[in-house]
């Protein structure tokens, strides 16, 4: 049985590989990538894939048996370039297809959802088997911020006082390596978040806590927020975007607590002091 990744040199791709490897041979894993070069090192097949490219899509999803499909990083493009990759497996008999869609996609304001949404009818009028995982903020979207707060002495963002159920993105990976190698979660919907959750004036105080520095949160109306961001040589359109989720995490479309990822990877999600602790410790700050 082949199970292929796609992005597998993404962030989450990466991880998802990895976690993979633990539980299969490697012989048994594919790593789809745009750029071959950067997943030579992930020790299993390579393939090339674009998501825009639909002719190289069925040549490189031949013989693959279920597929992790990632969501694209292209905004804008998404559900075009997943409704290609949907239609290319259906092509060359792909039985099973896990999709990394957005947490309550059919309930947010996030404007990630609609081509999320879209991607989850295709696949469902595919008639291919599917598991989608409805991913939830990946902590490390906020812990990256970091170097950036201390320079500035402080956290800023347009949350408010939003609960934001994030985990790291290691527990993301390794919900998707065990949905995919075990059957039983065929045609399942799973809302994947953080057991616990946090608001940004908490996350400002775990840093401090964590630093020495007295770091507070500080909350900016959205188009401050998103001005300040474009000051920082991020491109307006991003800038705008990022505000936005900022604000529907202030009307807690981050938060959920049904602690499906957890029950998934059999152990709890990775704290938020865990991860600051984490980011801290990679920039020595």
């Amino acid at each position: 049985m082949k199970i292929a990744v796609t992005g597998a040199t993404g962030q989450l791709g990466r991880l998802v590989v990895t976690e993979l490897k633990k539980r299969i041979s490697d012989e048994n894993i594919v790593a789809l990538a745009r750029n071959t070069e950067k997943a030579a090192d992930l020790g299993v097949e390579v393939r090339a894939f674009d998501y825009s490219k639909q002719e190289q899509l069925a040549e490189a999803l031949v013989g693959i048996d279920n597929l992790v499909l990632i969501s694209s990083s292209e905004i804008g493009q998404r559900a075009s370039q997943h409704s290609n990759v949907i239609e290319a497996a259906k092509k060359v008999g792909v039985k099973w297809i896990v999709y990394t869609s957005l947490l309550h996609a059919d309930n947010t304001t996030l404007n990630l959802a609609g081509e999320h949404l879209a991607t989850e009818e295709a696949l469902k009028e595919s008639g291919i088997e599917y598991t989608i995982l409805r991913n939830g903020w990946y902590t490390e979207n906020y812990t990256g911020s970091i170097e950036g707060a201390l320079a500035g002495g402080a956290f800023i963002g347009s949350a408010g006082d939003g609960k934001i159920s994030s985990a790291a993105r290691i527990d993301f990976a390794e919900a998707a390596a065990v949905v995919v190698t075990e059957e039983t979660h065929k045609g399942k919907v799973y809302e994947l978040a953080g057991d616990k959750f946090y608001t940004l004036a908490e996350l400002a105080g775990e840093i401090s806590k964590q630093t020495g520095k007295n770091i507070p949160f500080k909350n900016l109306p959205e188009s401050e927020y998103a001005k300040i961001l474009s000051s920082f040589g991020i491109p307006e359109g991003f800038s705008n975007a990022i505000a936005s989720w900022d604000v529907s995490a202030s009307k807690g479309d981050l938060f959920d607590d049904g602690q499906q990822l957890s029950m998934l990877i059999g152990r709890p999600t990775t704290s938020m002091a865990a991860s600051v602790k984490d980011a801290v410790n990679k920039h020595h700050v």
